[in-house]
């Protein structure tokens, strides 16, 4: 059986009945993630906003620092240690990843 002769426009028709409308795929680009400007060193307003306010959590890690107090991890571990250290708060889990803690309350043990 000899092939069969189409012209161009029979294999633009044929192609675009044969695939979904002859759309190509479009690959998403992804989503990119706002990059935080948190601060590296604490300035006075910072420092007195944290002796101030976290005390009052119920509530206080490393992740609710970074994300309240715009501070970055290695802020956020030494102001949970020094409130600590001072009785502010203290600590209810100890995990190697994560230490989490809560106000101190009034009836100190």
């Amino acid at each position: 059986m000899p092939p069969q002769v189409k012209s161009k426009a029979q294999k633009a028709l044929a192609a675009q009945a044969g695939s979904k409308a002859g759309k190509k795929k479009k690959w998403s680009k992804g989503k990119v993630k706002d990059k935080a400007n948190n601060a590296v060193a604490l300035d006075k307003q910072t420092y007195d906003r944290i002796l101030k306010e976290v005390p009052t959590y119920k509530l206080i890690s490393q992740s609710v620092l970074i994300d309240r107090m715009k501070v970055n991890g290695s802020l956020a571990r030494r102001a949970i240690a020094f409130l600590e250290k001072e009785g502010h708060i203290k600590r209810v889990v100890h995990h190697h990843a994560q230490l989490i803690y809560t106000r101190a309350t009034a009836g100190k043990e």
